[in-house]
């Protein structure tokens, strides 16, 4: 019953609005103005000029706020209109359920009220995105308004059978920062000079060499704060951190904590994350805490995962449990505590889930826990499932990993009999569509002949229609024909 989802959504996208939403070059996927022009003059320019900056560097959740008060500051602003597109956009990259919803609501609002926005077609492929989105994380009215409009651009005939639903697929999880390369450092086109080539290539020739005459020089390379030297820092932080000299760890920390070049600053804490001693550990410790650069705490995050100590795993489940730290660098500490899969974070994950009061870290809580091959986390997400303290929504997710996780089709089929919400059978039913077992498709025809609930019925005919099984076209014919 599962497709691939880039398969689908791009097969069903028109192709203008493909190109909408393909990242700007260099924009780290902020969508381009798209038609609009800047209002010179308009009493609300700066801040909406603020709101796209703050887009541009990828700060989401400060863009999304901006754009908001755009609209409640200057509502007579000729911006306004486009403004419920880039907050959509925004809280569309933070990834979470509640904000894809939301985002899914100021887009619907936008074309009520401005269906002529510079933005409005962009704002529908934007829609058919968020729909993909959260039907790859269980949300069963995503993954029915995908797989119809997959249908009906498929085909003008309006008896045409849909298409295969989306697949789901897990949420989008934090990428583990590249290795730099040799000889030049990943800063990219701006790293080519011929000169720092050619002072480069003697370095590394010395280093290869004589590291004990190598080193010092690299050091003076490292020290140097022109403007200058920045792709000369870059490529120095490389050839130090492939010595395996008393001294490098010390040279690296300093870098991670003094350079002024981010990118300078980042290597040096990936390159970190490849020495294994409780100095490290206690290095990227004191960056992951001491740092006021978001992009170097989640590189330290990231850095303490891939030390094999139980120190380093320690810091992290006490990053995973401040409350006052950030939200979204918790849910990384929780992403990499989920990765390690050994039993221990498993249950320190899973004890934390019933200390934390945040929906959008219960989230990846679950999340994480279905990534893992521990016994145990089958039965736990069910118990989720099946718990009334616990808010709709993360019962639905629950059920969702369970099922992701292998949760049998026996036990998830038992369990349809004895839930009493009906939005959690739905979910249920959704979850058997997304199956190849056979078993499930025995229990959806089941239902939708036997249920006594009509729109239970009609979910379970809806997801038989994604189905090869031949049984499933058999009884759909016996609906529409009234035989029994």
């Amino acid at each position: 019953m599962r497709v691939l989802v880039a398969m689908l959504f791009l097969a069903t996208t028109p192709a203008a609005a493909q190109l909408a939403l393909t990242p700007a070059p260099g924009l780290s996927g902020m969508p381009p103005i798209a038609r609009s022009e800047w209002h010179q003059g308009d009493a609300a320019d700066s801040l909406y000029k603020a709101a796209r900056t703050a887009l541009n560097k990828n700060q989401y959740k400060t863009a999304a706020d901006l754009f908001r008060q755009v609209r409640s500051r200057y509502p007579r602003s000729a911006y306004v209109p486009d403004t419920y597109y880039y907050e959509a956009f925004a809280l569309y990259r933070t990834g979470s359920n509640a904000d894809l919803r939301q985002a899914g609501n100021l887009l619907e609002t936008q074309a009520g009220k401005y269906p002529t926005a510079a933005t409005a077609g962009d704002a529908r492929a934007l829609m058919s995105r968020i729909d993909a989105q959260l039907a790859q994380k269980g949300d069963a009215q995503a993954a029915e308004r995908v797989a119809s409009t997959a249908a009906a651009a498929a085909s003008p005939r309006p008896a045409a059978a849909p298409l295969p639903p989306m697949g789901p697929m897990a949420p989008m999880a934090p990428m583990a920062p590249m290795a730099p390369r040799a000889p030049r450092g990943p800063g990219g086109d701006d790293c080519g000079d011929e000169d720092d080539d050619v002072q480069m290539a003697a370095l590394n020739g010395l280093m290869q060499m004589d590291a004990a005459k190598a080193t010092p020089i690299l050091q003076k390379v490292l020290a140097r704060r022109d403007s200058g030297s920045v792709c000369l820092r870059r490529k120095a932080v490389f050839l130090i951190a492939q010595q395996e000299t008393t001294n490098a760890e010390s040279i690296l920390l300093s870098v991670a904590r003094n350079d002024p070049d981010p990118e300078v600053r980042s290597q040096a804490v990936f390159w970190l994350s490849q020495v294994n001693s409780p100095t490290a550990v206690a290095a990227l410790d004191s960056i992951l805490r001491s740092s006021k650069d978001p992009e170097l705490q989640e590189k330290a995050l990231f850095a303490l995962s891939q030390q094999d100590s139980p120190r380093a795993k320690q810091l992290l489940r006490a990053y995973a449990a401040q409350e006052s730290a950030p939200e979204d660098l918790r849910e990384k500490a929780v992403f990499w505590l989920g990765q390690e899969g050994d039993t221990s974070s498993i249950s320190f994950l899973r004890t934390l889930y019933g200390k934390t009061t945040n929906a959008e870290l219960k989230e990846r809580i679950l999340f994480a826990v279905s990534q893992s091959n521990t016994a145990g986390a089958q039965a736990w997400l069910l118990e989720v499932a099946q718990n009334p303290k616990e808010s709709m929504e993360a019962r639905k997710q629950a059920l969702f990993w369970a099922a992701q996780n292998g949760a049998s089709v026996a036990s998830l089929s038992k369990l349809y009999g004895q839930l009493q919400d009906t939005e959690l059978k739905e979910q249920l039913i959704f979850v058997l569509g997304q199956s190849n077992d056979p078993a499930a498709v025995t229990k959806l025809l089941d239902i939708a002949r036997n249920d006594r609930d009509k729109e239970l019925r009609k979910k379970a005919i809806f997801w038989l229609g994604q189905s090869n099984d031949p049984r499933a076209a058999q009884a759909l014919e016996a609906i529409l024909t009234g035989a029994k």
